[in-house]
């Protein structure tokens, strides 16, 4: 063996694990259509937020430490919203181990409205809200950007956002279920 080739099996074998450790850092793909899950930097703390239920009484939601946090905001007018409800609804079913969802109405306060809406859905259990106090506008402002519907956000089990990911995703895909360990290995 040439010393020139026995250099470059060194190099070769140092950069594959190099190269593994790297990818270990980034979360693994997860897609919906046309989007992905796209990582937010910096990364944000997610803030209290002053909602409704939809008996409506007054409830703060905030990001619990050591738990990931799914905030999934929608509208009445939104037909992917129709489909994206019950998955993330059939997702908390399915995993309440250190996940939580929140699901906030982002157009109307109209609690009646809500209700109509989420009545044909199979969303029993969803921790659903109305942003009667404006605190999901505010927060969308600084850190929750809407930028279609639905859109959901990722806070990690450290309590900040990691990334978002539009329309309505089979969270209960082997692709979700890796996203979701991803993060829950990430505390």
């Amino acid at each position: 063996m040439s010393r020139r080739s026995i250099l470059m099996a060194a190099a070769a074998s140092l950069a594959v694990p190099h190269a593994a450790r790297a990818q270990e850092s980034w979360p693994p793909v997860f897609e919906a259509g046309r989007s992905q899950f796209t990582l937010v930097r910096p990364h944000a703390s997610m803030p209290q937020l002053r909602l409704q239920d939809l008996h409506g009484r007054d409830a703060v939601v905030e990001a619990k430490p050591g738990r990931i946090t799914l905030v999934n905001f929608w509208a009445t007018w939104c037909a992917a919203c129709k489909i994206d409800l019950p998955t993330l609804a059939s997702l908390k079913a399915s995993r309440p181990d250190r996940l939580d969802i929140v699901a906030i109405c982002t157009d109307t306060k109209d609690l009646g409205k809500i209700r109509s809406f989420l009545g044909g859905l199979a969303v029993k259990d969803l921790a659903c809200y109305a942003d009667a106090y404006g605190a999901a506008a505010e927060a969308s402002k600084a850190m929750f950007s809407i930028l279609g519907m639905p859109i959901t956000y990722l806070v990690g089990a450290s309590g900040r956002v990691e990334g978002y990911i539009m329309g309505a995703p089979d969270w209960l895909s082997p692709a979700g279920a890796r996203l979701l360990q991803f993060y829950r290995e990430q505390a």
